[in-house]
């Protein structure tokens, strides 16, 4: 009897990304197939994202594609939290859940789509199954988030912190390795605030002992021998010990920072947990220890009450920080958050005036710190290869959000391939780079 076949269509942010894998691994674990098309699926999976209203109504529109196409759907992530507006507009859905719920969706699936006779399950690698490419992983380290960001509904989707033990990472980490993976990608809401709500409790990898940690976390990941890159990290003075960690071992020197604006005033409003000359004085500090450090960040212009004043403190922040990556976002309104009420809403011309500024200063920035690099020697890891040559990463990459590395003529590498490269040319967001060519074989008389 044919096995039943599951397609998924997977939205959001990269924590989004790990939800999908693990109901993807659950499906084949319990004897499904994976459909690649909505015409071969019995049934689909739809993971969707609720963050901001843009994104909630590009899940309500693949909700209505995948029914329209297919017919039979089940829904999970974010916007499940909010079956309600789900069944106003799709009362056909079959089921709906909510986000990191790998079992409830398999349970769907199951009533939905059952298997008859006996299921053949398959055999899944250690580390399960991935969205991703074989050489690159996101690694979750924890779900949910304890701050109460006046724009984010985060805590309201997914909850407030809650880490995994660092045994469980880790061994999670090491199969990813063993598997092929060349570098992490360690995520999270918070990822410096790791361990937390565990109180740091004491977990064993390799037969020691090692507290539920951000800085041990850092430590232990770091000598694996591939690439960790990390993302989302707030910039708490603890922070600061993990710098020094990044002294060309695994811990690429490349911190992930959702700083949201410089402005005092703003980030009050915004109920952020750090002010800009106190940050200012951080990054500082961070590049005084690691000179080579790239720093990305993003930022919100035109938040409710940001006035020129506040907006030229962004600008003034952005000028003496000089961050390496840079993203600038018009503020948008989401449903349920509690900036929607505070008073002095900027109109969209606004915004996108700020935004354009915003981002001409960063480009000339971001230009002149790409053009020090030219005439270096870096190391990059290999995403693509075509005819015309290869597609690369340095440490200063992570992957679909930042620059890349061209290697023209560079055919005869590999994806995954980690080596050292000269840097010949830049501009405002990319690198170009020459592989060495090997010296000729001495001739011995």
């Amino acid at each position: 009897m044919p096995v039943p076949k599951i397609g998924l269509v997977s939205l959001g942010c990269p924590k989004a990304t790990v939800d999908s894998e693990r109901i993807a691994t659950a499906l084949r674990g319990a004897g499904y197939a994976l459909g690649t098309s909505y015409a071969d699926a019995d049934l689909v999976v739809v993971n969707t994202c609720g963050f901001i209203d843009a994104a909630r109504a590009e899940s309500l529109q693949a909700i209505g594609e995948a029914l329209a196409e297919n017919g039979r759907v089940v829904v999970t992530g974010c916007m499940g939290q909010r079956a309600q507006d789900i069944a106003a507009i799709h009362p056909s859905v079959l089921a709906v859940t909510g986000p990191h719920q790998p079992d409830a969706v398999l349970d769907a699936v199951r009533r939905h789509a059952p298997l008859r006779g006996r299921p053949r399950v398959a055999r899944l690698p250690a580390h399960g199954l991935r969205l991703t490419p074989r050489h690159y992983a996101y690694l979750k380290v924890a779900e949910g988030c304890n701050h109460r960001c006046s724009f984010c509904i985060i805590p309201q989707l997914r909850g407030d912190l809650v880490s995994r033990p660092i045994g469980d990472v880790m061994a999670e980490a090491e199969a990813l390795v063993a598997g092929g993976t060349q570098e992490l990608l360690v995520i999270a809401q918070d990822t410096s605030a790791y361990g937390a709500d565990l109180r740091y409790a004491p977990d064993t990898w390799r037969g020691a002992e090692l507290p539920t940690r951000f800085a041990a976390l850092c430590r232990a990941l770091g000598s694996l021998g591939v690439w960790v890159r990390l993302h989302y990290v707030y910039p708490y003075p603890h922070v600061d010990g993990v710098i020094g960690l990044m002294d060309g071992g695994g811990l690429v020197p490349y911190l992930d920072v959702p700083l949201q604006h410089a402005s005092a005033r703003i980030l009050k409003a915004m109920r952020r947990p750090a002010g800009g000359a106190r940050t200012l004085e951080r990054i500082q500090r961070w590049r005084a220890l690691r000179p080579e450090l790239t720093i990305r960040s993003t930022f919100i212009v035109g938040f409710p009450g940001e006035t020129e004043d506040d907006f030229q403190a962004l600008l003034e922040f952005l000028d003496a920080a000089q961050l390496d990556r840079v993203g600038i976002f018009e503020y948008s309104p989401v449903d349920g958050a509690a900036a929607n009420a505070l008073p002095g809403h900027v109109p969209d011309e606004v915004k996108a005036q700020r935004r354009q500024r915003a981002m001409a200063l960063q480009e000339g920035i971001s230009t002149a710190r790409l053009a020090r690099r030219v005439g270096t020697e870096i190391e990059v890891l290999v995403d693509a290869v075509d005819a015309d040559g290869a597609l690369a990463r340095s440490h200063a990459d992570a992957p679909e959000i930042d620059g890349v590395v061209h290697l023209p003529g560079a055919a005869h590498l590999r994806a995954g391939q980690r080596l050292r490269v000269r840097v010949v040319a830049a501009d405002a967001h990319d690198l170009t780079a020459q592989v060495p060519t090997p010296a000729p074989a001495r001739q011995v008389a």
